[in-house]
């Protein structure tokens, strides 16, 4: 498999452990003192965010397994322990943070599917098969884990280098990090980005303060690792955070613990008062701007199309709004103008500076929607100014759309050629399956496909031959856009139905014939 078809294959793998944090986000801030109040719900929610590399481990190892067995899974534990503590014994300042998780998936899931089919002596037999990968991945965790306690402090470092070098480049580094966040969604590889700034880059080390004057609903903090060496419980300290628009925070230490989160959505949760700067210039592009995109398409087409387009526009674009979810409305338009979507990059680049500009911070456990707005509201910082900054994307979006697509005569819903307009319409009245069966046949049938996937918005497929795909059916039968990887990756972007068809393409016999399903 090419390099950019594996990355694609793994940033679908990761999608299955970021499926948790919602859930997490949800019990940790419900249960803290400035809400419910019920310390075993904050720590229920931090239980989960606790052992996020683990859940990488699981959860990498079954995305990358042939068939999702649980016996990978299994694979991915037994291989992170054995990573970690092989690394940790030889060297006691190894902290791999998420990476363990991720190169212990990786290697559980590619030892699920080399051996899970294994035949051994019929001495043996009882280890063969399944019961032989958890074994197999151990071992080579172990080979893995010698190596890490021997190199990873150099990787460590070259890391610690980055994450330091884009913290203080300032607007240049948050501006990198929010255009290539959203140029990254069409090959489908922002997850692997997003990975290491939420969840790897940066560190604390969190203690449980009281006595906080002015912010008594505060009952942990998290702080730089090297300061938390020299506190003392039951002394009285002034805490001052990176960002300069928090003010001081004057509390007594009442524990020192040994928890260390990475990356800026953990450290956000934690109760680190300066993270949240790669999460915050989001919610003004999520909640606000690519709605004003939608408005702005929706205003352009053509006066008897509007009625036709306008259902699915403002349908995608309440869903970018109140939960974060983009992809359905950004797959309406990059396809179709991909000079929109470059502007849509830029802009979000752009606000992730404006919004740390003017001091505010703010982080999601989901996605940057009105839900976690609202829910996390206690948490961040100056957030009024961040709905007035959203406000003013939504103009921003609105104005440009409309005249870049009347100016340039721009394609965007409504507005395609007639063949175009065609594609991504649903065949009407398809029954159970026939769908899957229609996009089954249009790329080839099972024997052209190596590997069914699925995504939140997209199918992930690999074929012996890509050319037998007929893009054109595809876009006839309902995908707004076909993306392609490499020689033999394919993926196929079809909106929230892609896990149900690629589930329902999967279920389809390997010898069904399907030359009497009807193609458009």
């Amino acid at each position: 498999m090419n390099i950019l078809g594996y990355a694609q294959k793994l940033g679908k793998a990761l999608m299955l452990p970021i499926a948790t944090l919602p859930v997490a986000a949800l019990l940790l801030r419900l249960g803290q003192g400035d809400l419910l109040d019920i310390p075993f719900m904050a720590q229920a929610g931090g239980a989960i965010f606790g052992q996020l590399p683990l859940l990488f481990g699981l959860g990498i190892a079954i995305g990358l397994s042939k068939d999702g067995n649980g016996a990978a899974g299994l694979a991915g534990a037994v291989a992170y322990f054995v990573l970690t503590a092989t690394a940790t014994t030889i060297n006691a300042d190894v902290n791999m943070s998420f990476f363990g998780g991720i190169i212990a998936g990786i290697i559980a899931g590619h030892s699920y599917n080399a051996f899970h089919a294994t035949r051994l002596p019929e001495w043996l037999a009882f280890f063969a098969g399944k019961r032989l990968v958890p074994i197999m991945a151990g071992l080579f965790a172990l080979v893995a884990g010698a190596v890490s306690g021997v190199v990873w402090p150099s990787i460590q470092g070259g890391l610690d280098a980055l994450a330091h070098a884009v913290s203080t480049s300032g607007a240049i580094g948050q501006f990198v990090y929010g255009t290539l966040n959203r140029a990254l969604i069409p090959v489908g590889l922002h997850h692997v980005l997003n990975s290491y700034f939420w969840f790897g880059m940066g560190t604390c080390q969190e203690i449980v303060v009281a006595g906080a004057a002015g912010f008594e609903n505060i009952k942990q903090l998290c702080v730089d690792p090297a300061l938390a060496k020299t506190l003392v419980a039951g002394q009285q300290y002034t805490f001052e955070f990176a960002n300069s628009v928090t003010p001081e925070i004057t509390a007594t230490v009442k524990e020192v613990t040994e928890t260390v989160k990475s990356g800026d959505l953990h450290r956000f949760f934690g109760g680190d008062k300066s993270a949240g700067v790669f999460m915050n210039g989001f919610f003004p592009v999520m909640m606000f701007g690519l709605p004003g995109a939608a408005l702005a398409m929706y205003l352009a087409a053509p006066a008897e199309k509007r009625s036709q387009v306008g259902g699915a526009l403002f349908s995608v674009a309440f869903c970018s709004f109140l939960t974060g979810i983009t992809e359905p409305l950004e797959f309406m338009f990059v396809f179709l103008a991909p000079a929109l979507y470059a502007m849509h990059a830029v802009f979000t680049g752009l606000s992730l500076v404006v919004a740390n500009m003017f001091g505010t911070l703010h982080g999601f456990g989901f996605s940057a929607g009105l839900i976690d707005f609202l829910l996390n509201w206690g948490l961040a910082t100056k957030p009024v100014v961040l709905l007035l900054i959203g406000l003013g994307f939504g103009a921003l979006y609105f104005f440009t759309f409309s005249f870049a697509i009347r100016a340039f005569n721009l394609k965007s819903p409504g507005r395609e050629d007639d063949d175009e307009a065609a594609a991504g319409a649903p065949a009407a009245d398809a029954a159970k399956g026939d769908l899957a069966r229609q996009y089954l046949k249009a790329l080839g049938g099972h024997d052209n496909l190596t590997s069914i996937d699925a995504c939140i918005t997209r199918l992930r497929l690999t074929l012996k031959d890509r050319s037998v795909a007929n893009e054109d059916v595809l876009k006839k039968l309902g995908a707004k856009g076909v993306v392609k990887l490499g020689e033999n990756n394919l993926q196929v972007i079809l909106g929230p139905l892609a896990e149900i068809v690629a589930g329902e393409m999967k279920a389809i016999g390997a010898n069904e014939d399907l030359s009497n399903v009807k193609l458009p």
